[in-house]
């Protein structure tokens, strides 16, 4: 008869050899980990999302020769199932994993990828629709000091001024063309061919646009402002992309591509406007481009800047 040892067998572990051209390392870790993470959601419940998250720490011993990486992985699905993404729990969770290394790492970094989904509301209806927002946490601890980044997105439309100056050009022409014998004219026979498809002889071209922004955030708030900050971009770009729509919001967003005439360079300075104004931020960065309906490549812009400075500071 076969005996069954019941005692636990010493597993090798290489780790704790020697390296090999030894010297510290920067960063050492893991990328797409598939996790749940509980993020604040529109009006701040707690949500769970399927994030991908990258995380690693620093190797500053040089003659280790690698870092206790189940540790980490352990660590991270244990924290986010009951931790929501907040700064403060941010910091808890990179101190942890620096401590968790046995003093070979002085410094952690956490990269969160998920989408955000916001209730939007219609333009002029009473309904509503979910919009998703690509989002990117990067947070790193080092030397005690916690530094925080978020990266977003938000799309808009862009009608050209350009092509709408022409476009008035063509319907000023037809209007001078169809009434050069019209005299008097009335209010009701202008409106009546403003109103037909002679009242139409060009429309300027518009196309989807996405702005990419990336800020760097001062480490003095409680919360993520994520919401805000898509909001305020939102606001200042002034033509949104749509959810549920009916056709008096389709009226209302021609209404504000209309008002909201717009190259990508004035969409850049409108993001900027937004972002520099906002005392949360250190420092922005952001790209736009304008998905061209008129021509086969895109129009693009990109700025930088600081956020605004408190006044008590």
């Amino acid at each position: 008869m076969t005996t069954i040892s019941t005692t636990p067998r010493r597993l090798p572990d290489v780790a704790f050899d020697a390296a090999a051209a030894a010297r510290p390392l920067d960063w050492v870790g893991m990328s797409n980990i598939a996790l749940p993470l509980r993020i604040p959601s529109g009006d701040g419940e707690p949500i769970t999302v399927a994030a991908s998250v990258d995380v690693s720490v620093d190797l500053k011993d040089a003659n280790a020769r690698g870092i206790h990486m189940s540790r980490m992985y352990l660590q991270l699905q244990n924290a986010f199932a009951s931790e929501t993404v907040t700064p403060a729990g941010l910091r808890r969770v990179l101190q942890t994993l620096i401590e968790n290394q046995g003093g070979i790492s002085s410094a952690a970094r956490l990269v969160l990828r998920y989408e955000q989904l916001l209730l939007r509301p219609a333009l002029a209806s009473n309904n509503a629709g979910w919009k998703r927002y690509p989002v990117e946490i990067d947070a790193s601890l080092r030397e005690g000091h916690l530094h925080l980044a978020l990266r977003f997105a938000v799309e808009y439309s862009s009608t050209c001024p350009a092509s709408a100056a022409l476009s008035r050009q063509l319907n000023a022409e037809r209007f001078a063309e169809d009434f050069a014998a019209a005299r008097p004219l009335s209010t009701a026979v202008v409106g009546e061919w403003l109103a037909s498809e002679r009242g139409l002889a060009a429309t300027p071209h518009a196309q989807r646009s996405r702005a990419d922004v990336r800020v760097e955030l001062r480490p003095a708030f409680d919360e993520l402002p994520l919401a805000a900050l898509i909001d305020a971009l939102e606001h200042a770009l002034g033509t949104p992309v749509q959810t549920a729509v009916k056709r008096e919001d389709e009226q209302a967003f021609a209404r504000l591509n209309a008002e909201n005439l717009m190259f990508c360079e004035d969409a850049a300075r409108r993001v900027a406007a937004a972002l520099s104004a906002d005392p949360r931020i250190e420092r922005f960065d952001a790209h736009v481009a304008h998905f061209e309906s008129l021509h086969a490549h895109d129009a693009v812009a990109r700025v930088s800047g600081q956020g605004a400075r408190d006044p008590a500071a």
